[in-house]
């Protein structure tokens, strides 16, 4: 695929190399908001989102609205996947909407979300995450997806639209139909991923061309898997480093089987290692505030 056109309105060069070191799951817990809070203060990342259906999220907005410099968006939240720590829909207690599993908590993995949410539902869920966000003093950079759950042929308009109309940058990757399916999407889910990221790129709106994520099952030698993810950034792509760092605390252990990992992302990137890899090897940071800057104006907040 042709150079990412974003990096040409950034001022960049079109053999440019261009990395967002990325934090997820913002206030999931409290590990969570003090782990970003750390590291926002180092610039040892260059943005993150806020989970708004967790019992965190308004200690994340305080946080935010005494660091109004933050590059802060919203993690679009349609699952709850953990056992004993769960959370639900801001929008309804209906289960019409197909938002709940049997616990009245969202569903535990995407593929539910894809079978069951009613798209309208979803959508009103989707808008109503970014307003309480806008309520509580956060203006969101962007909107990004937990656990990919927006990303089907369903719910992906709909996910869109919500970001636009808060002048968010939606997240999304400039993929072929063929690429998406070779990365286990089913045609229909692919062709509309492709179809839609094409049309409103067109129209000006900014997408990356990588996700880069190291599995959180991956416990062992994660700053060595991080540096081999990260080389594969190649000229003329925009790509998205996720991380999700917490500090290792009893809730954050209680909470989560994968606690060491999120702690481990968390040593990671306070120790500075990422980030001067990245800068060494030539390749230019930016947060999502720069690419909200690129938005069109009907797509301006």
């Amino acid at each position: 695929m042709e150079a990412n056109p974003a990096l040409m309105r950034l001022g960049l060069k079109e053999t440019d190399r261009v990395a967002i070191l990325h934090v997820d799951d913002v206030g999931m817990c409290g590990a969570s908001l003090d782990a970003f809070a750390e590291l926002w203060a180092a610039r040892a990342v260059t943005c993150g989102s806020v989970m708004v259906p967790c019992p965190w999220f308004r200690a994340t907005a305080a946080w935010a609205r005494d660091n109004a410099d933050v590059d802060l968006g919203v993690h679009a939240t349609l699952t709850s996947e953990w056992s004993g720590y769960r959370w639900g829909p801001v929008s309804t207690r209906d289960p019409a909407g197909g938002l709940m599993d049997d616990e009245r908590c969202f569903p535990r993995s995407s593929a539910e979300v894809a079978a069951h949410a009613n798209p309208v539902a979803a959508g009103a869920e989707l808008r109503l995450q970014l307003q309480l966000a806008r309520e509580a003093g956060i203006s969101p950079t962007h909107f990004d997806t937990h656990m990919g759950s927006v990303l089907n042929a369903r719910l992906y308009g709909e996910f869109t639209s919500a970001a636009l109309e808060a002048g968010a940058v939606p997240f999304g990757l400039r993929l072929r139909a063929e690429q998406w399916r070779k990365g286990g999407y089913d045609e229909e889910t692919s062709r509309v991923l492709s179809e839609t990221v094409g049309r409103l790129e067109a129209r000006g709106v900014p997408f990356l061309d990588r996700m880069l994520m190291l599995s959180l099952s991956v416990g062992e030698d994660r700053l060595e898997h991080t540096l081999h993810l990260i080389s594969r950034i190649e000229p003329g792509q925009i790509a998205y480093v996720i991380f999700h760092p917490a500090l290792d605390t009893p809730e954050l252990r209680g909470i989560c089987p994968d606690w060491r990992s999120r702690v481990a992302d968390y040593e990671l990137l306070r120790s500075g290692r990422v980030r001067d890899k990245l800068e060494k090897a030539g390749v230019r940071l930016i947060g999502c505030r720069e690419l909200q800057a690129l938005m069109p104006n009907c797509y301006s907040s």
